[in-house]
Protein backbone atom coordinates (compact mmCIF):
# COMPACT_ATOMS: atom_id res chain seq x y z
CA UNK A 1 0.00 0.00 0.00
CA UNK A 2 1.13 3.90 -0.42
CA UNK A 3 2.75 5.20 2.90
CA UNK A 4 1.90 1.59 4.74
CA UNK A 5 -1.08 1.59 7.32
CA UNK A 6 0.46 1.88 10.21
CA UNK A 7 -0.70 -0.59 13.33
CA UNK A 8 -1.16 2.41 15.40
CA UNK A 9 -3.56 3.56 12.91
CA UNK A 10 -5.18 0.44 12.31
CA UNK A 11 -5.43 -0.12 16.08
CA UNK A 12 -8.02 2.86 15.96
CA UNK A 13 -10.57 2.42 13.76
CA UNK A 14 -14.20 1.25 14.72
CA UNK A 15 -16.03 1.63 11.41
CA UNK A 16 -15.04 1.04 7.95
CA UNK A 17 -17.45 2.63 5.38
CA UNK A 18 -16.99 1.26 1.99
CA UNK A 19 -18.39 1.70 -1.48
CA UNK A 20 -19.64 -1.45 -3.72
CA UNK A 21 -19.22 -1.82 -7.54
CA UNK A 22 -15.63 -1.77 -8.17
CA UNK A 23 -14.56 -1.96 -4.56
CA UNK A 24 -16.70 -5.15 -3.08
CA UNK A 25 -17.31 -6.95 -6.19
CA UNK A 26 -15.08 -8.71 -9.02
CA UNK A 27 -16.10 -8.04 -12.58
CA UNK A 28 -19.41 -6.20 -11.15
CA UNK A 29 -20.11 -9.53 -8.98
CA UNK A 30 -19.67 -10.84 -5.16
CA UNK A 31 -17.32 -13.39 -4.38
CA UNK A 32 -17.03 -15.92 -2.09
CA UNK A 33 -13.78 -14.35 -0.91
CA UNK A 34 -16.28 -10.90 -0.10
CA UNK A 35 -18.36 -13.06 1.95
CA UNK A 36 -15.38 -14.59 4.13
CA UNK A 37 -14.10 -11.46 4.65
CA UNK A 38 -17.46 -9.92 6.05
CA UNK A 39 -18.24 -12.70 7.91
CA UNK A 40 -14.63 -12.60 9.82
CA UNK A 41 -15.58 -8.87 10.95
CA UNK A 42 -18.33 -10.06 12.74
CA UNK A 43 -15.79 -11.70 15.50
CA UNK A 44 -14.16 -8.06 15.88
CA UNK A 45 -14.91 -5.40 17.11
CA UNK A 46 -15.34 -3.32 13.80
CA UNK A 47 -18.75 -2.20 12.10
CA UNK A 48 -19.08 -2.18 8.59
CA UNK A 49 -21.59 0.04 5.90
CA UNK A 50 -21.61 0.38 2.52
CA UNK A 51 -21.94 4.00 0.60
CA UNK A 52 -23.18 3.13 -2.84
CA UNK A 53 -24.54 4.82 -5.72
CA UNK A 54 -27.01 2.10 -6.27
CA UNK A 55 -30.26 2.42 -5.79
CA UNK A 56 -32.97 2.46 -3.00
CA UNK A 57 -34.51 -0.74 -4.18
CA UNK A 58 -31.44 -2.60 -5.00
CA UNK A 59 -29.46 -1.31 -1.47
CA UNK A 60 -32.30 -2.40 0.54
CA UNK A 61 -32.03 -6.09 -0.88
CA UNK A 62 -28.29 -5.95 -0.53
CA UNK A 63 -28.56 -4.44 3.58
CA UNK A 64 -30.68 -7.56 4.40
CA UNK A 65 -28.71 -10.59 2.88
CA UNK A 66 -25.13 -9.32 3.65
CA UNK A 67 -23.29 -9.51 7.27
CA UNK A 68 -23.15 -5.54 7.60
CA UNK A 69 -24.32 -3.05 9.92
CA UNK A 70 -26.57 -0.77 7.75
CA UNK A 71 -25.81 0.89 3.99
CA UNK A 72 -26.44 3.90 2.25
CA UNK A 73 -28.19 4.01 -1.05
CA UNK A 74 -27.60 6.85 -4.03
CA UNK A 75 -24.38 8.06 -2.87
CA UNK A 76 -25.56 9.81 0.29
CA UNK A 77 -29.69 10.08 0.00
CA UNK A 78 -30.95 7.15 1.59
CA UNK A 79 -29.57 4.74 4.56
CA UNK A 80 -31.05 1.47 5.72
CA UNK A 81 -30.25 0.09 9.45
CA UNK A 82 -29.67 -3.26 9.81
CA UNK A 83 -29.96 -2.95 13.59
CA UNK A 84 -33.78 -1.59 14.05
CA UNK A 85 -34.81 -2.24 10.19
CA UNK A 86 -35.63 1.44 9.29
CA UNK A 87 -34.51 4.13 6.60
CA UNK A 88 -34.49 7.40 6.39
CA UNK A 89 -34.03 9.94 3.85
CA UNK A 90 -30.61 11.68 4.14
CA UNK A 91 -31.30 14.22 1.52
CA UNK A 92 -34.52 16.89 2.28
CA UNK A 93 -36.84 16.05 -0.34
CA UNK A 94 -40.52 18.25 0.11
CA UNK A 95 -42.50 16.04 -2.57
CA UNK A 96 -41.06 12.78 -4.44
CA UNK A 97 -43.04 12.97 -7.14
CA UNK A 98 -41.81 16.07 -8.48
CA UNK A 99 -38.23 15.52 -7.73
CA UNK A 100 -38.51 12.57 -10.24
CA UNK A 101 -40.34 14.86 -12.37
CA UNK A 102 -37.40 17.51 -12.06
CA UNK A 103 -34.60 14.79 -12.17
CA UNK A 104 -36.01 13.48 -15.65
CA UNK A 105 -35.90 16.46 -17.39
CA UNK A 106 -32.77 17.28 -16.27
CA UNK A 107 -31.72 13.87 -18.02
CA UNK A 108 -33.62 14.48 -21.59
CA UNK A 109 -31.63 18.26 -21.61
CA UNK A 110 -28.68 15.76 -21.39
CA UNK A 111 -29.53 13.38 -23.80
CA UNK A 112 -30.94 15.91 -26.04
CA UNK A 113 -26.93 16.65 -26.48
CA UNK A 114 -25.69 13.05 -25.69
CA UNK A 115 -28.41 10.88 -27.75
CA UNK A 116 -26.32 7.67 -26.45
CA UNK A 117 -27.06 7.98 -23.30
CA UNK A 118 -29.70 5.41 -21.87
CA UNK A 119 -31.63 5.06 -18.59
CA UNK A 120 -29.86 2.51 -16.06
CA UNK A 121 -31.36 -0.44 -15.57
CA UNK A 122 -31.99 0.09 -11.68
CA UNK A 123 -33.70 4.42 -12.53
CA UNK A 124 -36.96 2.57 -11.65
CA UNK A 125 -36.48 2.16 -8.44
CA UNK A 126 -34.48 5.74 -7.48
CA UNK A 127 -35.66 8.01 -4.95
CA UNK A 128 -33.18 10.91 -4.47
CA UNK A 129 -31.36 10.67 -7.77
CA UNK A 130 -31.35 9.68 -11.59
CA UNK A 131 -29.16 7.49 -13.32
CA UNK A 132 -27.82 6.58 -16.70
CA UNK A 133 -25.02 3.95 -17.86
CA UNK A 134 -21.69 5.19 -18.47
CA UNK A 135 -20.99 3.08 -21.76
CA UNK A 136 -18.23 5.05 -23.78
CA UNK A 137 -18.36 8.35 -22.49
CA UNK A 138 -15.04 9.80 -22.27
CA UNK A 139 -13.85 12.81 -19.78
CA UNK A 140 -14.35 15.23 -21.77
CA UNK A 141 -18.27 14.22 -22.10
CA UNK A 142 -18.38 13.59 -18.80
CA UNK A 143 -17.20 17.03 -17.60
CA UNK A 144 -19.48 18.78 -20.54
CA UNK A 145 -22.35 16.86 -18.47
CA UNK A 146 -21.44 18.21 -14.95
CA UNK A 147 -21.40 21.53 -16.30
CA UNK A 148 -24.90 21.27 -17.75
CA UNK A 149 -26.30 19.93 -14.69
CA UNK A 150 -24.78 22.87 -12.15
CA UNK A 151 -25.88 25.12 -14.79
CA UNK A 152 -29.50 24.00 -14.15
CA UNK A 153 -29.58 23.49 -10.19
CA UNK A 154 -28.07 19.94 -9.99
CA UNK A 155 -24.81 18.37 -9.11
CA UNK A 156 -23.63 15.37 -10.94
CA UNK A 157 -20.96 12.57 -10.41
CA UNK A 158 -20.09 8.98 -11.82
CA UNK A 159 -18.58 5.71 -11.33
CA UNK A 160 -17.15 2.84 -13.12
CA UNK A 161 -20.74 1.92 -14.06
CA UNK A 162 -23.26 4.14 -13.74
CA UNK A 163 -23.86 8.39 -14.19
CA UNK A 164 -25.91 10.42 -11.45
CA UNK A 165 -27.80 13.35 -11.42
CA UNK A 166 -28.49 14.56 -7.83
CA UNK A 167 -29.28 17.25 -5.64
CA UNK A 168 -26.57 20.34 -4.71
CA UNK A 169 -26.18 18.97 -1.24
CA UNK A 170 -25.83 15.42 -1.80
CA UNK A 171 -22.61 13.41 -1.96
CA UNK A 172 -21.16 10.03 0.28
CA UNK A 173 -19.33 12.34 2.67
CA UNK A 174 -21.99 14.35 3.73
CA UNK A 175 -24.31 10.86 3.97
CA UNK A 176 -21.83 9.50 5.98
CA UNK A 177 -21.10 11.90 8.54
CA UNK A 178 -25.30 12.46 9.37
CA UNK A 179 -25.15 8.61 9.83
CA UNK A 180 -21.87 8.77 12.22
CA UNK A 181 -23.45 11.53 13.83
CA UNK A 182 -26.66 10.01 14.71
CA UNK A 183 -25.62 6.17 15.14
CA UNK A 184 -21.61 6.66 16.41
CA UNK A 185 -21.27 9.93 17.99
CA UNK A 186 -18.63 8.64 19.69
CA UNK A 187 -16.20 8.09 17.16
CA UNK A 188 -14.03 10.49 16.03
CA UNK A 189 -12.79 11.06 12.35
CA UNK A 190 -9.62 9.18 12.47
CA UNK A 191 -11.42 5.72 14.16
CA UNK A 192 -13.24 5.78 10.65
CA UNK A 193 -11.80 3.96 7.56
CA UNK A 194 -13.46 5.24 4.03
CA UNK A 195 -12.83 2.79 1.11
CA UNK A 196 -13.61 3.45 -2.52
CA UNK A 197 -12.84 3.31 -6.25
CA UNK A 198 -14.26 6.10 -8.78
CA UNK A 199 -15.00 9.72 -9.21
CA UNK A 200 -18.07 9.33 -6.78
CA UNK A 201 -16.16 8.32 -3.88
CA UNK A 202 -14.18 11.73 -3.93
CA UNK A 203 -15.90 13.21 -1.30
CA UNK A 204 -14.86 10.15 0.85
CA UNK A 205 -11.29 10.93 0.01
CA UNK A 206 -11.02 14.57 1.80
CA UNK A 207 -8.37 13.99 4.37
CA UNK A 208 -10.17 17.07 6.40
CA UNK A 209 -13.28 15.20 7.04
CA UNK A 210 -11.98 11.75 6.87
CA UNK A 211 -7.80 11.45 7.12
CA UNK A 212 -8.01 7.57 6.74
CA UNK A 213 -9.24 6.75 3.15
CA UNK A 214 -8.22 3.63 1.00
CA UNK A 215 -8.39 3.30 -2.68
CA UNK A 216 -8.40 -0.24 -4.10
CA UNK A 217 -5.84 -0.07 -6.98
CA UNK A 218 -7.99 0.32 -10.00
CA UNK A 219 -8.46 4.28 -8.11
CA UNK A 220 -6.06 4.61 -10.66
CA UNK A 221 -7.47 5.09 -13.70
CA UNK A 222 -9.54 8.05 -12.20
CA UNK A 223 -6.26 9.84 -10.21
CA UNK A 224 -5.74 12.59 -12.50
CA UNK A 225 -9.81 13.60 -12.40
CA UNK A 226 -9.99 13.74 -8.17
CA UNK A 227 -9.71 17.02 -6.37
CA UNK A 228 -9.71 14.57 -3.34
CA UNK A 229 -7.59 11.28 -3.55
CA UNK A 230 -7.37 8.46 -1.16
CA UNK A 231 -4.15 8.44 2.01
CA UNK A 232 -3.35 4.52 1.16
CA UNK A 233 -3.82 2.39 -2.07
CA UNK A 234 -3.75 -1.04 -1.72
CA UNK A 235 -1.84 -3.20 -4.27
CA UNK A 236 -4.81 -5.30 -5.76
CA UNK A 237 -7.71 -3.96 -7.68
CA UNK A 238 -11.09 -4.52 -6.73
CA UNK A 239 -12.60 -7.18 -3.91
CA UNK A 240 -9.10 -8.33 -3.81
CA UNK A 241 -7.57 -5.14 -2.79
CA UNK A 242 -10.68 -4.44 -0.03
CA UNK A 243 -9.46 -7.87 1.47
CA UNK A 244 -6.29 -6.98 1.06
CA UNK A 245 -7.13 -4.28 4.12
CA UNK A 246 -9.74 -6.21 5.88
CA UNK A 247 -7.11 -8.65 6.28
CA UNK A 248 -4.28 -6.39 7.03
CA UNK A 249 -6.94 -4.83 9.69
CA UNK A 250 -7.37 -7.74 11.46
CA UNK A 251 -3.51 -8.41 11.82
CA UNK A 252 -2.70 -5.16 13.37
CA UNK A 253 -5.95 -5.60 15.94
CA UNK A 254 -5.28 -8.82 16.76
Amino acid sequence: MKNQLSAEVLQNIRLVATDMDGTLTKQSKFTSDLLLALESLLDTDLDLIIITGRSAGWVNGINNYLPIQGAIAENGGIFYNKNNHNWEFLTQIKDITSHRQELKQVFQLLQSKFPQIEESQDNSFRLTDWTFDIGNLNLEQLQAMENICLETGWSFTYSTVQCHIKPLQQDKAKGLKKIVSKYYPQLLPEQIVTVGDSPNDESLFNSNLFPVSVGVANIKHYWNCLKYQPTYITNQPEVRGFCELIDLMKKKTS
